[in-house]
């Protein structure tokens, strides 16, 4: 079976040594010591590690069931979520007008990660809760609001977000949910949504689905969407469930991962439902909390990442096979563990290097919401928003590719149930396509977001980097090992988004055709700003007498492998680039 440790000690690094939470003029942060985020994280480690992490295995094995339109979870579950909620985990950052804490959404962030490394089931129930709460929080009217969140903050009732139908995913302008008009105000929902996490289960008392639907006299597209709160139990004025709205789950999705996770077909049969925000603005609506859900989608890339490097790591130092090529490591013992072997290194370089970098990006990008969000800085949305499909869609595509190299560490052993590894190589693979697949992030980087501002926040980011390397090139050794891999890399960047500026305009398809590798592109450059900052951070940690000397040490080496050995993917990645469309668009559809 698979254990796990909270990574609190490097969470602690980042959150301080790096980002110097509690000194950021940021209300709330001032609150957020090293004393206070340390307990938060140990808290959040124990629960994660003595209660869901246990029962991860047994979500894979049993699954949901659904019986007579009942949806039961695994064996343990209910009690899991239980223990979330007495332990306040489901209001961290919620708003305190509704009982929520009020504790910044880094918060959030940082113990989200434990919780998903631990049980990536359980922590998608939270989290989607967490979703809707954001957007009635925006848009909701006062009614509903008070009607709502409290009892969704407290967590005795969940919420959903109902968008895909079985005809239309990612073009949401093709839904055909209906929503006519009733007498007294309200509106009967009718229509098919799929693939709604959570949508269905025995964990809560009532369940506050948000969902897509049009109007009759709705325009075609995307401007024809509204938003409507639909309860699974209709709401009494006294606060108390009344009767079972017509909402109902059809079925539930037989899925290679995350089994312990409801996935249902929803079924609106003239439910009853009341419009969240404007007419035809529900795209709006949904767009508030995007952000943070694809934050918290590229965390759990890294989260499960995480757990499966940790086993990687145990089982290499335990694994005795063959011997060191310069000489026996344990001559008192049959074969050396594997560790001692340069490529199995390499493997687990790959992982770890990620990891921290990855850690560092994702509470950076939380950093910047709170920003925007608690004191109205529109550089930080807008710096967030650039970076929230980096953060997405690179973060998942390597997560799930450090599940792999976590598998592959194990040899045969990783392809067994047994060990566990296959598991998080499973439930890995739904990130890089929910909360918008990663081609669609790709689009969305270079269609949209790289001209945000008329190119200004492109700009500030290069500014940024720039920045950072001239204040910093004084010190020899972080310029040799991490500022000029950090330089060229970015001049790699900066080359495509001019080569898009240019040829973009002349055929679109040659800044489309290069939109995935500009992700990953801009990805490479922004974890390599991390390490930057990061070996800045262990550097003076190291010269201002740390105790622990191994940590800091640690993470200049690993941070030296990440950029002798990943950032030279730039240059392959802007060489595919600058082949514009003309080889991805050659084929006719029939010679597929």
């Amino acid at each position: 079976m698979p254990s796990y440790s909270a990574p609190v000690k490097d969470l602690q690094f980042v959150l301080h040594d790096l980002l110097h939470l509690s000194a950021t003029p940021v209300p709330g942060y001032e609150e957020m010591d090293r004393e206070t985020t340390e307990a938060i994280l140990d808290e959040a480690g124990k629960l994660a590690v003595g209660i869901l992490q246990p029962l991860n295995a047994v979500g894979d094995e049993e699954g949901c069931t659904l019986e007579n339109g009942v949806v039961r979870t695994p064996e343990g579950f209910k009690e899991a979520y239980a223990a979330l909620r007495e332990g306040g985990w489901l209001s961290l950052d919620a708003d305190p007008d509704y009982g929520g804490q009020g504790m910044p959404y880094v918060m959030e962030t940082a113990a989200g990660e434990l919780f998903a490394s631990a049980n990536i089931s359980m922590a998608i129930y939270k989290g989607l809760t967490h979703g809707a709460v954001s957007a009635l929080r925006a848009h909701g009217s006062e009614d509903q609001k008070a009607t709502y969140l409290p009892k969704m903050i407290e967590g005795t009732w969940s919420g959903t977000m109902n968008l895909t139908e079985p005809h239309c995913g990612t073009d949401l302008g093709l839904i055909r949910t209906k929503a006519e008009p009733n007498a007294d105000g309200s509106y009967a929902i009718t229509g098919q949504k799929i693939w709604i996490s959570g949508g269905e289960q025995d964990l809560t008392e009532n369940i506050v689905h948000l969902v897509l639907a049009k109007l009759p006299d709705a325009p075609d597209g995307v401007k024809g969407i509204s938003l409507f709160v639909v309860p699974k139990f209709l709401v009494k004025d006294d606060g108390s469930l009344g009767d079972r709205n017509a909402v109902s789950c059809g079925g539930l999705e037989k899925k290679m991962g995350i089994h312990g996770n409801a996935t249902c077909v929803m079924n609106y049969d003239g439910a009853t439902g009341w419009l969240v925000g404007e007419p035809h603005k529900g795209m709006r609506a949904m767009f508030t909390m995007m952000n943070e859900a694809r934050l918290a989608v590229a965390v759990q890339g890294l989260a499960l990442g995480e757990v499966a490097y940790q086993n990687a790591v145990g089982f290499a130092q335990d694994r005795l096979q063959g011997r060191a090529v310069t000489g026996s490591a344990a001559p008192d013992k049959p074969a050396d563990p594997i560790i001692v072997h340069p490529d199995v290194r390499r493997n687990l370089l790959d992982q770890k290097s990620f990891l921290e970098g990855a850690r560092a990006f994702s509470l950076w990008g939380a950093t910047l919401i709170d920003a925007a969000h608690r004191t109205g800085d529109d550089e930080a949305e807008a710096m967030i928003s650039l970076l929230i499909p980096v953060l997405k869609g690179f973060l998942t595509d390597k997560g799930f590719e450090t599940t792999v190299l976590a598998q592959q560490t194990l040899g045969g052993s990783g392809f067994t149930r047994e060990w566990g590894i296959e598991q998080f190589v499973r439930d890995a693979r739904i990130a890089m396509i929910y909360e918008g697949t990663n081609g669609i992030q790709s689009l969305d980087l270079v269609g949209r977001k790289l001209g945000l501002n008329g190119g200004k926040t492109v700009m500030a980011f290069f500014e940024m980097v720039k920045t950072f390397i001239k204040e910093n090139e004084g010190d020899e050794d972080l310029k040799r090992d991490f500022l000029d891999p950090l330089k060229s890399a970015s001049k790699d960047l900066q080359a495509a988004a001019m080569y898009f500026m240019a040829e973009g305009t002349k055929n679109p398809n040659n800044a489309l055709a290069g939109s995935y590798d500009f992700m990953h592109l801009f990805g490479y450059v922004a974890m390599g700003l991390m390490w930057a900052r990061m070996a800045g951070a262990a550097t003076s940690a190291l010269a201002n007498g740390a105790s622990d000397t191994d940590f800091y040490e640690a993470k200049l080496a690993t941070g030296r492998y990440y950029m002798a050995r990943h950032m030279p993917a730039t240059a392959l990645h802007l060489a595919r680039i600058e082949t514009g469309a003309e080889p991805v668009m050659t084929l006719d559809a029939g010679q597929f």
